[in-house]
C-alpha cells in the first residue's frame, strides 16, 4: 500500500523501507520500535508545537527523548511555545496525533526541526501517516525528505546549533 508519504519519498527518489505492524500496537513511537525490533532512539517522535504568534513547527525527537524547554525556545525563535491542540495538528498537517509522517504534509515555508543526536543512528523509523506502517530510513534521507534543521533541542549543557 503506497501512501502520500511514500509517494513524496518515491517522488524525490529517496530510498527508505515500508514496514508494517498490527494496527492493535499501543499507541507511541516507543511501542513501535520495540515490535519492529529497533531502538526506542531509532522511533521518530513527530511533534507540532506552536508559537503565541500561530506558526505550527514540526519537532523530531526520539522516542526516548524530550526536548529542552529553552533549547526548543531558542531554535523556533520564541519565548511563548506549546503542543498544539490535536485539532490544530490534523488543521495543520492533515493528520491525527500519533500517525504523523515527517515529511510530504508541510507548505513551502514550514519549518521542521531535528534532534542533532539522531544523526548518530543508522537508520530512524517514522509514521507513514497511517497507524500501523512505519517508514524506514536514514537520518540523512529524513532531512533531504523533510527539509528539517538539525539542532540540538535535548542536551543542556550545549547551545542550540543550527546544521542543514
Amino acid at each position: 500500500m503506497k501512501l502520500p508519504a511514500h509517494l513524496h519519498l518515491d517522488k524525490l527518489n529517496i530510498p527508505y523501507e515500508a514496514r508494517s505492524f498490527s494496527a492493535d500496537t499501543e499507541k507511541g513511537a516507543a511501542n513501535v520500535a520495540k515490535v519492529l525490533g529497533f531502538a526506542e532512539r531509532q522511533a521518530v517522535k513527530t511533534l507540532i508545537f506552536q508559537t503565541d504568534k500561530g506558526e505550527r513547527v514540526l519537532v523530531m525527537l526520539g522516542a526516548d527523548q524530550n526536548a529542552v524547554s529553552a533549547n526548543l525556545k531558542k531554535a523556533i525563535g520564541s519565548r511563548n511555545i506549546q503542543m498544539a491542540t490535536p485539532e490544530s495538528v490534523k488543521e495543520t498537517t492533515g493528520y491525527i496525533i500519533g500517525s504523523i509522517p515527517a515529511f510530504g504534509w508541510q507548505p513551502i515555508g514550514f519549518r521542521s526541526f531535528l534532534e542533532a543526536s539522531l544523526l548518530n543512528e543508522p537508520i530512524l523509523g517514522t509514521g507513514a501517516g497511517q497507524w500501523g506502517e512505519e517508514i524506514m530510513i536514514t537520518p540523512e534521507n529524513l532531512i533531504q525528505a523533510s527539509g528539517a534543521l538539525v539542532v540540538n533541542l535535548t542536551d543542556r549543557e550545549q547551545l542550540v546549533n543550527f546544521k542543514t
